[in-house]
């Protein structure tokens, strides 16, 4: 007899936490940076960015095979061997002696975490469409935007009691309990009828179906350009703690108030989202993002106190993190809404395209730090205008589908 589907509150409350796998595998690490960067790479300390960014790229690049292998053997198989693939990363990345061991075990590691990512978009696509879909998103999104508040305070506490490398011990154990609870109460939700082969001919058929829509390939661009903006700030937020504003002792208390103001914003999509519609959510965030970015960058030249640009710059990091809560989950939702036939393949293909994009956006950005905000902010304010005038050519009844 087929188990029952959990409670759209369990249900939420379980994808929440598989989500969580990313944020804690990304925030939890930001207070260990100057510790990395004075052990692995003391000449550049620049390069410790990569820990964020490279655990990134291993995301993006295992999502071209979870997607698929979740359409061939099903949800739960597929889960369970990323899980698997993320904790033997995360011993490899502990026992690790150089940067660039560290950085390939990170790479691993996102691979493996690919798993959790790609699933839960595909179950939430099998259980649910349209602004149904991008309103169970958007509560999905308020752990990955909530996450941030907790994850760099609990890095922190870790690194002052044992170490850096304790963090990797500290994700071993969080993938335990969450891939516990996954396979005891969720069931198979991929049909027989839609299982599809690993055939060459068939995925291929797959993504020429996804990318020959335009809308869907502008909606990805879009996407990437968001993660861009998101990961630019994120990778950066240590350095720009520690060296513009010498705010590093309490950088994981400031970032948790901007997390927990910017978590909001998923609340806030979620209760506007089936008035107002996804197309124009979208829009006006990131009408608002470059006015604010444009004030800020205008502000860097008015010669203001540090304090006052301190407080400046908080604002304008709560506002990248505000906008990833009110344009990703749309995003997604869109792009995946007329292609729940293929929502395993359509999944990972998408997801995979727009992080390894914003990856090779992002990194440079990050790498550019001189000391000033300067060009964080012309990185984001460029990825921002692109991505609003290409959201201006996605038809509005796309909304729709």
């Amino acid at each position: 007899m087929t188990r029952r589907t959990p409670s759209r509150g369990e249900f939420v409350a379980l994808m929440g936490m598989l989500t969580a796998t990313i944020a804690l595998s990304v925030d939890t690490m930001l207070p260990g940076l100057g510790a990395i960067a004075d052990e692995l790479s003391p000449s550049d300390a620049n390069k410790a960015q990569l820990i964020i960014t490279s655990f990134v790229l291993g995301m993006g690049m295992g999502t071209f095979f979870m997607g698929p292998l979740a359409d061939r053997f099903g949800r739960k198989p597929v889960l369970l061997a990323g899980a698997g693939l993320y904790v033997i990363a995360c011993i490899w990345a502990y026992l690790a002696q150089s940067l660039e061991s560290v950085l390939v075990a990170r790479v691993a590691q996102g691979i493996g975490a690919s798993g959790p990512r790609v699933i839960v978009t595909t179950l939430v696509r099998d259980l649910y469409k349209g602004r149904d879909m991008a309103k169970i998103t958007s509560l999905v999104m308020i752990v990955f935007t909530l996450m941030p508040a907790v994850a760099p305070s609990l890095g922190a506490v870790i690194i002052n009691l044992a170490g850096w490398r304790e963090i990797f011990l500290a994700f071993v154990v969080f993938a335990f309990m969450s891939s516990a609870w996954f396979m005891a109460r969720m069931p198979e939700t991929l049909l027989p009828e839609n299982q599809r082969s690993l055939r060459f001919r068939r995925l291929k058929e797959a993504l020429s179906e996804i990318f020959s829509n335009p809308m869907i390939r502008l909606c990805v661009m879009v996407q990437a350009l968001c993660y861009t903006v998101l990961f630019a700030m994120i990778s950066s937020a240590h350095q720009v703690f520690a060296d513009v504003f010498d705010r590093e002792a309490s950088f994981p208390a400031w970032f948790a108030l901007v997390a927990l103001l910017a978590g909001s914003a998923s609340i806030l999509n979620a209760s506007l989202v089936q008035r107002l519609g996804m197309l124009t959510l979208i829009k006006a965030t990131l009408n608002v993002l470059i006015v604010i970015t444009a004030a800020v960058l205008i502000s860097t030249f008015a010669g203001l106190s540090v304090q006052t640009s301190f407080y400046i710059f908080l604002i304008w990091m709560t506002s990248i993190f505000f906008q990833a809560g009110m344009t990703l989950g749309n995003l997604v939702a869109l792009s995946m809404g007329p292609l729940g036939h293929i929502a395993g393949t359509a999944s990972s293909a998408i997801t995979a395209v727009a992080t390894i994009t914003s990856v090779v956006l992002a990194v440079p950005i990050g790498l550019a730090f001189n000391g000033t905000l300067i060009p964080l902010l012309l990185g984001i304010l460029g990825s921002i205008i692109v991505a609003r005038v290409l959201m201006g050519r996605v038809d509005a009844g796309f909304d729709k589908a």
